[in-house]
């Protein structure tokens, strides 16, 4: 059974202390709302005396792991959780409040949409809630989803969907259709409704269960609000130090099984790190994307990282999409190069491969922040050079940067296989080839400041 517990009860587990915010809206002149749905005078009377609380959301601000944040929590006891008149107004005003005071947002969501008994004035909230979203995003400031259960309606379609990180309690109902109004007879559809189908879709981070959610949620919020600086120090070269004497000896490196990947990459260089997941397109999760944010020495760093396979559409999404929250909260972004190239079957076509390399291009292009990158192993191709910052990339000796791989190479030119090692001395792909050629600033056998 899902999580449902009262929202206060939510609030005291996530915040060491919390401080409601006051509203001016704590009685109706309206009898029974603005289209005089006859008894819903009554229906939140009662819903007030079971929760003690006198609409669906509780507001204010919480230390949540010695971070102030702004707080929204759903009482989905009061009327379901639903999104009425004084439900956006409270929003809205909460969000207002976390801009002027320049604090990160924390959404509890567990709602089943709007407010059927307001009517029209109900749904409109979500204008509301939408715009004032948009004014936090504006303001830089970070919004972190918590999807209980449910999370329906539009609920999910604002406040979920979007966040900047979505966090979800397993087994939660997550979906814009809630369970009365789906379609029938489709039995098998019910997991695409839940947190787990939403995860596995590409539009939740994480799973998290309710143990874990304070300390997740204080993690993220610690990186989403620590030290800014400028471009972050290049990772440390973690394989073999020898420059490589020919063009096929620097592919055969570059490929070694034993060569470190970004995993070792990203835990050697982070103190502290946590991934988000998924394009949040409908495509899914590129499992050999590692994209998300760390911590080294007190700064905050955003990464995007290849894992050494083939990059698919997901993949592309999900780096532009970090890049661009990264500069939209001025965060620094190291990204990691090591791909053979971009997917190139037809399901990658089908998926828009093309398009989602051009995100990442116009992301990293149109940056504010510094982005800084370091070729780590295979850089086959626009692939590749998608995921490179135009002036500021670096190499390590186990790495090549090619216009296409030896192989590709030799086929287009319809040479023997044979003539495959001689194609890469050709293509000039070494790291002090590469280096000679501009398209790289050198090769980082140790740690150095990225200046």
């Amino acid at each position: 059974m899902p999580d449902r517990k009262p929202a206060r009860k939510l609030i005291g587990e996530l915040a060491d202390s919390f401080t409601e915010l006051p509203f001016l809206d704590r009685t109706s002149t309206e009898a029974d709302g603005p289209i005089g749905w006859a008894g819903y005078d009554e229906a939140r009377l009662r819903a007030a005396e079971r929760t003690g609380e006198d609409e669906s959301v509780v507001c204010g601000t919480g230390d949540v792991g010695g971070v102030t944040a702004l707080l929204v929590v759903f009482e989905f006891g009061f009327l379901g959780g639903s999104l009425g008149r004084r439900t956006g107004a409270r929003i809205d005003a909460a969000f207002d409040h976390a801009v002027r005071q320049g604090l990160p947002v924390v959404t509890a969501v567990a709602t089943g949409g709007s407010r059927m008994q307001e009517g029209m004035a109900a749904l409109a909230q979500l204008q509301r809630i939408a715009a004032a979203a948009a004014r936090v995003r504006t303001a830089g400031l970070p919004q972190v989803a918590v999807l209980r259960d449910p999370t329906t309606g539009g609920g999910w379609a604002t406040l979920g969907a979007g966040a900047d990180v979505t966090l979800a309690v397993p087994g939660a109902q997550v979906g814009f259709a809630g369970s009365r109004v789906r379609p029938a007879g489709d039995d098998d559809a019910v997991a695409a409704y839940t947190a787990e189908g939403q995860f596995a879709g590409g539009h939740v981070d994480r799973l998290v269960s309710p143990e874990n959610l304070p300390g997740t949620l204080a993690s993220w919020l610690r990186l989403l609000t620590a030290r800014r600086g400028g471009a972050p120090d290049l990772p440390r070269a973690l394989g073999v130090r020898t420059e490589p004497e020919s063009g096929w000896a620097a592919v055969r490196a570059a490929r070694a099984e034993q060569r470190p990947r970004a995993g070792a990459y990203l835990d050697d260089y982070f103190d502290h790190r946590e991934d988000i997941s998924g394009d949040r397109c409908g495509g899914g999760v590129d499992q050999t994307v590692a994209c998300g944010f760390g911590s080294r020495a007190g700064q905050v760093i955003a990464y995007a990282a290849q894992c050494g396979t083939a990059t698919t559409a997901p993949g592309f999404r999900t780096a532009a999409r970090l890049i661009r929250l990264a500069d939209r909260l001025g965060i620094p972004v190291l990204t990691l190069v090591d791909t053979p190239g971009a997917a190139n079957d037809a399901a990658a076509e089908r998926a828009g491969v093309g398009g989602a390399i051009a995100e990442v291009f116009a992301a990293v292009a149109s940056a504010r922040v510094p982005v800084s990158t370091l070729v780590i192993g295979e850089g086959g191709s626009g692939g590749a050079l998608a995921f490179a910052a135009a002036g500021r990339t670096w190499m390590t000796p186990d790495s090549y940067f090619s216009v296409t791989s030896p192989e590709a190479a030799a086929s287009i030119l319809k040479r023997d296989p044979g003539e495959v090692p001689a194609t890469a001395d050709q293509l000039r792909l070494r790291p002090t080839d590469v280096v000679a050629l501009g398209v790289a600033e050198g090769i980082v056998p140790h740690a150095v400041t990225c200046t």
